[in-house]
């Protein structure tokens, strides 16, 4: 690989939203399928008529100055989708056209589903926020807290004061953390050999919490203890709970932990900013056959699927005549369950992977179950107490519950929140709520 980086680096990068694939292998065998016949450039695919033109044009811009290999956008209100547009191609190396159906990994876009999965099942009185997650999961009996290290470098732990609740985990308030944002993490794992949460492998809930629950928002591995939980109460594997719960109903057949042979054809390969700005392939290796299901990061899907889940969460629960939740649900979602405490800006730990992320600086934002809460308007349009939420390699998105208004951003870039591609998730949002005033 590039920069000299090893398997273990890799997986290691990828700690807070590894997947369940082998993704060199797919974008390798995308490339050779698609090298003969593909286009060195796709145009933006138009959808909704002259009141979006500007996006398309915004799309196709940002691929001829290299801002990105190759973008997805989608937006839509209670009454559909108003916009789908691409531009740009799935590998720079094959120029084959990306689109709305390209498979992406969703990574922390992972998180959104998992606690729609949990909170169908607190639906149904089979869990409680309030509940103690050791009541599902023993292993959660006893954590311990991260207090520092010995003069030898040794971990020195404590136990923890608090039990950890259903609600502390699908908040980030548990104690747990991911390296990529965390220097202690790091150094514990170092220190004990503990594999990250990236190689898919169970030794990875040994990570001990690095304060007390319900203490500070920090974000972690608290939604692949979710996914436990999950799987736990319906003795169920996400894989199939998923599918059989959100998936089928929602039409998104193209979403999943694992994906087939034609999928792996229209995998987007991920790309690399460089020190000149430029952006490189590279393979991004992950697990194809993991010890668990990630509910904190695991998922692929295309922009489709994801979009036909944001509808369901902006329509209150139902999407095309199928009820995947209850509109009080869909509401508490959406409000605050971290009462006083604030999310802060997660500060990098590994530059290399992620820079630090803040979407709205300098102003307020809460948490809810599970998403960002912007408690002031958002700089580009929406509306104050609007959610969102983004994935590793640089995919976005939002719902809107004042103006009922969704959007989405897919690329496949790294480091995440790379400075270039948000002003692109801005020019995007911007436009799109111009277009609903112009329509």
């Amino acid at each position: 690989m590039r920069d000299g980086m090893n398997r273990r680096r890799l997986l290691k990068g990828a700690v807070g939203m590894a997947a369940a694939a082998t993704w060199g292998a797919l974008t390798d065998r995308s490339a050779h399928a698609a090298s003969a016949q593909a286009p060195k450039r796709a145009e933006a695919v138009r959808h909704a008529g002259s009141a979006y033109a500007s996006i398309d044009q915004c799309l196709q811009r940002s691929v001829e100055n290299g801002v990105v290999a190759g973008v997805v956008a989608l937006g839509a209100t209670q009454r559909g989708l108003v916009y789908e547009g691409s531009a740009g191609a799935t590998d720079i190396r094959t120029g084959a056209p990306i689109g709305p159906d390209s498979v992406f990994w969703l990574a922390s876009m992972t998180k959104a589903i998992t606690a729609t999965a949990c909170m169908q099942l607190v639906e149904q009185g089979k869990l409680q926020l309030e509940q103690p997650a050791a009541d599902i999961l023993p292993q959660l009996k006893a954590p311990q807290i991260l207090a520092g290290f010995d003069a030898s470098g040794a971990p020195i732990l404590r136990p923890a004061r608090k039990a950890i609740t259903v609600r502390h985990l699908l908040t980030h308030t548990s104690g747990y953390t991911y390296s990529i944002w965390s220097e202690p993490l790091i150094r514990y794992e170092k220190a004990t050999g503990m594999p990250d949460i990236g190689y898919s492998l169970n030794g990875a809930f040994a990570a001990p919490l690095e304060f007390e629950p319900g203490e500070r928002w920090q974000y972690g591995i608290s939604m692949d203890w979710v996914g436990k939980l999950v799987e736990a109460v319906t003795d169920q594997s996400l894989e199939v709970y998923f599918r059989e719960h959100i998936f089928e109903p929602l039409g998104m057949r193209d979403t999943g932990f694992l994906i087939d042979s034609e999928q792996k054809r229209r995998v987007a390969a991920m790309h690399r900013r460089q020190a000149d700005g430029s952006l490189t392939p590279e393979p991004f290796e992950i697990n194809q056959r993991p010890e668990f299901f990630m509910g904190g990061g695991g998922l692929f899907s295309t922009p489709r699927n994801y979009m036909a889940f944001l509808q369901m969460l902006l329509n209150d629960g139902a999407y095309r005549g199928e009820r995947v939740l209850r509109p009080d649900t869909v509401a508490a979602m959406f409000r605050n369950h971290i009462g006083d405490i604030q999310v802060v800006e997660m500060k990098s730990a590994q530059p290399s992977w992620s820079n630090s992320f803040d979407q709205f600086p300098g102003q307020p934002q809460k948490w809810g179950l599970s998403f960002d809460i912007n408690v002031q308007p958002g700089p580009h349009g929406r509306s104050a107490g609007s959610v969102s939420w983004a994935g590793l390699l640089n995919t976005y998105f939002w719902l809107d519950p004042v103006k009922r208004v969704a959007g989405s951003l897919f690329t496949q870039t790294l480091p995440f929140y790379d400075a270039r591609v948000v002003d692109l998730y801005g020019q995007f949002e911007a436009r799109l709520y111009d277009g609903l005033r112009h329509a």
